[in-house]
């Protein structure tokens, strides 16, 4: 079993190029992307930039702003946000802390999937188990939150587990 830590302890201090107010912790790197864990401090900014890799801002504490292309929205925890490859994004706050994983699929990084130590044709099973797929955001776009959660999902705290 490997173990990787992240979090307050085991980040970097100077955070990735292009950021003010930015540490950061990979917490797994290799062919197929990267996912780490960024820490956001008051008046922090992640530069515009783009990058070939589909990635995922996914916000688990506090908020801040995102810009993908030429649109900008607040965010904050529970929420993620799509960076298309390719596409100019960033991310800031304002006055509070943000903190968020990032995770980036490398382009044509794809490996069969494996169930239980065994190859599957994953289009073999969606046509035969064919449903109707919920729709889906715009490219770029956040998905809309959920009327109601779905009662097996609530805990007496409110909390989805």
């Amino acid at each position: 079993m490997e173990i990787r830590r992240f979090g307050v302890g085991h980040r970097r201090p100077d955070g990735p190029p292009g950021t003010r107010g930015v540490e950061a912790q990979q917490i797994h790197v290799d062919f197929r992307g990267v996912v780490a864990e960024l820490a956001l401090r008051p008046n922090a900014t992640m530069a515009p930039h783009t990058n070939p890799n589909l990635t995922y801002f996914l916000v688990i504490e506090g908020g801040g702003f995102v810009q993908v292309g030429d649109e900008t929205a607040r965010v904050s925890a529970g929420e993620a946000v799509v960076w298309p490859p390719d596409v100019v994004h960033a991310a800031w706050t304002k006055l509070t802390p943000m903190r968020a994983i990032v995770v980036e699929f490398a382009p044509g990084a794809v490996e069969p999937l494996l169930l239980e130590g065994g190859a599957t044709d994953v289009k073999a099973e969606a046509a035969a188990d064919a449903v109707e797929p919920e729709p889906q955001p715009a490219h770029g776009e956040l998905s809309p939150k959920p009327a109601m959660p779905p009662p097996d999902r609530e805990s007496t705290d409110r909390e989805p587990w």
